[in-house]
């Protein structure tokens, strides 16, 4: 077979993985109960990470216009804020919300990310086209269209993970927040599968973040708006598909020399494990107790199980040994200074030197009042992390899709506690009936601790009727938010 002539400029037909998106956005109907059930869950989930962040000046910082009042009244709402945005910039601060406490959902496998992140852009396009519907006298979206969204967002970016290392190419996973934000936003503009696919085809052109700002020695608070920055970036490619009528890019992943797999991918093509459905959302992972990257949950589980055989001996501990999985060693092993927050929250020995000691890991626990307890440091110096190749396995079965850990503590008079071990957390999909409540108090609790009674209860009343919330009108909905 003779090499293709890199030199011809005849358009080829568009790379089918995008044609694929397009199809299934548009095409496909969702007709799953687990699946809406479970992202009904998982929107009150991100609302809740959202509110819980409004604590901390860093992420609302970055809520605002992107230059001072640069608001568009009538425009997109910013939950928790009396902020009016353009859709693209309350899609950059709701993605930045939801992902600022490192609380929100996620999905592991080939690469790892948070589905959810995707509401970034999917509620600010739904509640600024839902406003201008009420305005014009049109039909705005109701909140089981944002689900069905959702869902679809969840399966993109699922699903390119499950076979797709990103991140072995050192590219960040926010990569696949603009991809399933963009496909999804388009559709949402009234984009056709012509217009969805131009817009994914910009997506891809756009290559991706470089993933340091995530790993030692440059962690830092970029990994948490870095995926509104994704979000923002979708809802731009989106509206520029559907409004401004922009030249697609066919090869954009396949060009010889010149497109996404040879430029960014080491010249191989995706690959993918299953269809789009709605496998993602229905096993997706929660982050309900711990605020700590996914791959530590169960380590500290365990740390929490093993706090009270171990406070009150910290000082007589000789060694702590953590056993994870093999994308656990590559992301949060990590020894030396911790310079900020993000580099806390990504340390597998911080986040169980800390419920060793306390018995808790909040939000607070990165904080550097908390970091400056010198017995931190000194548990970390002393904890050996190592792969337990049985946890890599169950990580990447599609049956199981476990994320184990396990630890055990080593006193200086040659005694030891048991080893804890644990294969997945309280968020997984076999721990749902367990998980639920706690999730519905995580709401709760994060709602009364930025919003007035009053909209708490009034959230709290409105979320309670699924068939109630499925038929409420995105504007309604969004303005119980707003300050």
């Amino acid at each position: 077979m003779s090499a293709p002539d890199i030199r011809s400029a005849k358009r080829p037909e568009p790379d089918q993985p995008m044609v694929d998106v397009a199809n299934y956005v548009v095409d496909d109907e969702i007709d799953s109960p687990e699946a809406y059930d479970t992202a009904r869950y998982m929107l009150l989930d991100s609302l809740a990470t959202a509110m819980m962040a409004m604590k901390f000046p860093e992420c609302v910082k970055h809520l605002g216009p992107v230059v001072p009042g640069a608001n568009l009244p009538g425009g997109a709402r910013v939950p928790g804020t009396s902020h009016e945005l353009d859709p693209v910039q309350a899609a950059f601060a709701i993605g930045t919300q939801i992902r600022w406490l490192d609380f929100n959902d996620t999905w592991l496998a080939a690469e790892w990310g948070h589905p959810s992140d995707n509401l970034g852009a999917i509620l600010a396009v739904a509640d600024y086209l839902s406003r201008k519907a009420g305005r014009e006298g049109g039909q705005p979206l109701t909140v089981r269209d944002v689900l069905t969204y959702a869902i679809k967002a969840h399966e993109i970016q699922g699903c390119y993970a499950l076979k797709n290392s990103f991140n072995r190419v050192g590219q960040d996973h926010v990569i696949l927040v603009r991809l399933a934000s963009t496909a999804v936003a388009t559709a949402m503009l009234g984009g056709t599968k012509e217009q969805i696919t131009t817009a994914v085809s910009h997506s891809w052109i756009d290559n991706g973040a470089l993933r340091t700002y995530r790993h030692a020695p440059n962690t830092g608070p970029r990994k948490s708006w870095a995926a509104g920055d994704a979000c923002r970036r979708a809802v731009i490619h989106a509206i520029n598909a559907v409004h401004r009528g922009v030249v697609g890019y066919p090869s954009a992943l396949s060009a010889k020399n010149w497109g996404y797999y040879d430029v960014a991918f080491k010249g191989n093509a995706f690959q993918f494990e299953r269809p789009f459905g709605s496998y993602v959302m229905e096993n997706v992972l929660f982050k309900i107790s711990f605020p700590a990257e996914f791959h530590a949950q169960t380590a500290v589980e365990c740390a929490m199980k093993l706090h009270g055989a171990v406070a009150g001996n910290i000082g007589q501990i000789e060694k702590v040994v953590i056993e994870t999985q093999e994308a656990g060693m590559r992301i949060i092993d990590k020894t030396g200074p911790l310079a900020n927050y993000a580099d806390r929250d990504h340390c597998i020995q911080y986040m169980v030197a800390v419920p060793l000691i306390f018995g808790r890991l909040t939000a607070d626990d990165y904080s550097d009042e908390v970091a400056a307890d010198p017995r931190i440091d000194v548990l970390r110096d002393k904890t050996v992390v190592s792969e337990n190749p049985q946890f890599t396995r169950d990580y990447f079965d599609p049956d199981k899709r476990y994320i184990g850990n396990s630890v055990q503590v080593f006193f200086k008079d040659g005694t030891h506690t048991d080893k804890v071990s644990i294969d997945y957390p309280i968020g997984h999909r076999r721990r749902r009936a367990e998980g639920i409540p706690v999730l519905l108090r995580k709401f709760e609790a994060a709602l009364r601790g930025h919003l007035p009674s009053h909209q708490v209860k009034a959230i709290l009343n409105a979320t309670a009727d699924p068939a109630r919330l499925d038929a409420m009108p995105v504007q309604v909905f969004m303005g119980l938010f707003t300050l």
